[in-house]
């Protein structure tokens, strides 16, 4: 699908956006949302519900199922893929992730706390940064720290106005260009 989102998936990114989005379109909080890492890419979400039930989204790795049930919903239209057959995927394995080797996770859960723009301010530094590391200026551990700095940096600001989030991708984006060039001259300031 792309280079940021095979960077996005080796840096765990992607799973730190979800957590932003598992909070924003079901309201839940942090401490109701974990990750674990599933090296089959067969089962895609799970949910936990109160009677302690589980319920899990099964299907083969290809980004081409949910891209069709987004054009067709709210049907299911037919496909030519290879069917899901549970027998070929019985052994499933689930780990927690470390959090030492994937700190672009724990991004996920900090923009909870600090809510507003957050989720605004990651996502444009993580696209600057992956530019980064694509164009091989940086590092690829650069990548969550430069994300991390961002969320320090810019001011954050309530979220309930869209020109509020354009403003924060902006300044966000300014911020994590102009990194690169302050730490040359050794000072970061605080974008408003």
């Amino acid at each position: 699908m792309g280079e940021r989102i095979t960077i996005g998936s080796a840096t765990m990114m992607n799973k730190a956006f979800e957590i932003v989005e598992a909070h924003h379109l079901f309201g839940l909080r942090a401490d109701q949302i974990s990750v674990l890492i599933h090296r089959q890419s067969i089962v895609h979400s799970m949910v936990v519900f109160e009677d302690a039930s589980m319920l899990a989204q099964l299907g083969i790795p290809d980004m081409r199922v949910p891209i069709q049930v987004a054009l067709h919903h709210p049907e299911r239209g037919r496909f030519d893929l290879e069917p899901f057959d549970p027998a070929r995927f019985a052994n499933l394995t689930f780990t927690e992730p470390e959090a030492r080797r994937y700190p672009a996770l724990a991004l996920g859960a900090r923009c909870l706390e600090l809510g507003g723009t957050a989720g605004a301010i990651l996502n444009a530094a993580d696209e600057i940064a992956t530019q980064r590391f694509l164009a091989g200026e940086i590092a690829f551990p650069e990548i969550a720290r430069l994300c991390s700095e961002a969320l320090d940096a810019v001011a954050i600001a309530p979220a309930a106005r869209l020109d509020a989030i354009w403003s924060a991708d902006a300044r966000a984006r300014l911020r994590s260009k102009l990194a690169f060039v302050a730490r040359r001259l050794g000072t970061l300031r605080k974008v408003r």
